[in-house]
């Protein structure tokens, strides 16, 4: 309990991310596609002189693609592993704390919710599904095999 919770929107859903796993939140403008990359790897952009993998959360649960209309695109930025990743996301919304600790959810989401789900937490907002971080990075089973 008493755990940040970065609140963002993906795939139309709001959803919290561990805010102690995020380093910042960006806006990338520029995306250098990644030849034979997983799917949900949508590509590589800059930071302060590191190089970030950039994941299209969207794909990584099967949902589609994020919308690249204008070009810009906001991002959660974590490092996992000794790497940085840049996590497109719809909208990042705002940082709550967790009012509970994450709880098991007891509805079927859809198998790329269920992949990444860490339980659900109360906040001031109300309930909000805990995104496992690692496990949108992983991307699907197929992702991982290929």
């Amino acid at each position: 309990m008493n755990e940040l919770l970065l609140v963002v929107t993906i795939a139309g859903e709001r959803v919290a991310l561990p805010a102690a796993a995020v380093e910042s939140v960006v806006e990338l403008d520029t995306l250098i596609p990644v030849p034979r990359a997983a799917p949900h790897v949508a590509g590589l952009s800059a930071l302060r002189s590191r190089v970030l993998t950039v994941i299209d959360c969207k794909r990584s649960l099967e949902l589609g693609e994020s919308d690249r209309s204008d070009g810009i695109r906001e991002a959660a930025v974590v490092d996992f592993d000794g790497h940085h990743y840049a996590l497109i996301v719809d909208l990042v919304e705002d940082v709550v704390e967790a009012l509970s600790d994450a709880t098991p959810v007891r509805a079927a989401m859809g198998a790329g919710w269920e992949r990444v789900c860490g339980g659900m937490v109360d906040t001031e907002t109300g309930p909000l599904l805990l995104v496992d971080v690692a496990a949108l990075i992983a991307g699907t089973a197929e992702a991982k095999a290929a």
